[in-house]
């Protein structure tokens, strides 16, 4: 059988610059391309620091039902997971740049957890997974 792996997936957004704002500067991830496509499309890829994960499409929404799933492409559950070597770190570059902080850190089975509501409000778990 062949072997798969998730590398991108859509994010919805209001706007692309908003969105690399955030995604660039608040949670340090990499712009890996910003491309036009048409004067109202881009294909805009952005991924967390230390590339061996997967990416974000972030996707400006059009239409009704697009517009209306921004911040709520779970049904308000947890939308994104990313591990984190250093929660503590991450917790302090949140909590500077006014990131809502929804839960914790509190201590897990599997490692330290937090949830963060990006700038449309999709829940994420950033984790520290356990050293065992």
């Amino acid at each position: 059988m062949s072997r798969r792996a998730f590398f991108q997936i859509t994010l919805l957004v209001r706007d692309y610059d908003e969105a690399i704002d955030f995604y660039t500067k608040t949670l340090d991830f990499k712009l890996l391309g910003d491309t036009k496509l048409t004067d109202t499309k881009r294909w805009v890829v952005v991924a967390p620091p230390g590339g061996t994960g997967g990416q974000l499409l972030l996707a400006k929404a059009t239409g009704e039902a697009q517009i209306n799933r921004i911040g709520d492409q779970t049904g308000g559950r947890v939308f994104l997971f990313m591990h984190t070597d250093n929660l503590q770190e991450d917790l302090v570059r949140l909590k500077k740049h006014g990131v809502k902080i929804v839960r914790g850190p509190v201590k897990e089975t599997f490692g330290d957890v937090l949830v963060f509501e990006d700038l449309y409000g999709n829940l994420w778990d950033l984790i520290e997974k356990n050293n065992i």
